[in-house]
C-alpha cells in the first residue's frame, strides 16, 4: 500500500455550474515534500464548515486512487471538461491499495513518521456535485460506495507522497463499506 499524493487547500469561494456562489476547501492540490500532521489534520489544510468537516475524528480524508477512472468516465459522460488529478475528490491523501471494503473503523494506517486511524466513511454533500461539475455526483458516490474514509490522528508527525504504509487491523467490528451503505439507506428514508 502506498501514499500517492498529499493534498491540501485553503477555504475559497467558487461558482458552481448552477451559478451559485459557494465557499469550500474541496479543491485540494498536491503538495511536495513533507507535510506536518497535527491532531486536526495536515498543515496548510482548512475546512469551510467545521460542523460537518474536520475535527479530531475527521482530521484527514483519504481516497483510493483506484476509483479515479470511474469518476473520469462519469464526468466524461456528463460532458465535464478537464482531467481528474489527485485531490480532486476533496481528499487529503490519495492512496493506492486500500479500498473501502478492506478498511474498518479502528484500523491504523502506519506511515514512517505518523499513524492515522480509520474513523468513518465520507458522506457526499451538494458541494461535491458543484465541485465535480454535475448534479448526480453525490448520488453516484452513494450508489457506487466509492466514498473514501476519514482518519483521526493517533501519532502526530509528517507525511510525504511516495511513502508506503502498513495497515494494522483494529477490532474489525464495523467496516467502512458496510457503515457507508447503512448511512446512505438512512438518508434515503
Amino acid at each position: 500500500m502506498q501514499l500517492i499524493s498529499v493534498n491540501t487547500a485553503r477555504v475559497e469561494s467558487f461558482t458552481a455550474t448552477t451559478g451559485e456562489s459557494l465557499t469550500s476547501a474541496i479543491r485540494k492540490r498536491t503538495r511536495s515534500g513533507r507535510v506536518a500532521v497535527g491532531p486536526l489534520g495536515l498543515e496548510g489544510d482548512e475546512q469551510a464548515d467545521p460542523s460537518v468537516h474536520g475535527g479530531l475524528a475527521k482530521a484527514v480524508y483519504a481516497y483510493p486512487q483506484e476509483h479515479l477512472a470511474f469518476w473520469a468516465t462519469v464526468r466524461g459522460q456528463a460532458r465535464v471538461a478537464g482531467e481528474l488529478q489527485p485531490g480532486d475528490m476533496g481528499e487529503n491523501l490519495t492512496l493506492q491499495g486500500l479500498l473501502e471494503n478492506k478498511a474498518w473503523i479502528g484500523d491504523v494506517l502506519r506511515f514512517p513518521d505518523c499513524e492515522l486511524v480509520v474513523s468513518e466513511p465520507r458522506q457526499p454533500c451538494f458541494k461535491f456535485n458543484a465541485h465535480m461539475g454535475f448534479n448526480q455526483a453525490a448520488k453516484l458516490m452513494a450508489q457506487s460506495g466509492y466514498c473514501g474514509f476519514y482518519l483521526a490522528v493517533r501519532r502526530e508527525g509528517s507525511i510525504a507522497a511516495g511513502e508506503a504504509f502498513e495497515l494494522l487491523p483494529g477490532p474489525r467490528e464495523v467496516g467502512i463499506a458496510e457503515l457507508f451503505r447503512a448511512k446512505m439507506r438512512k438518508q434515503a428514508s
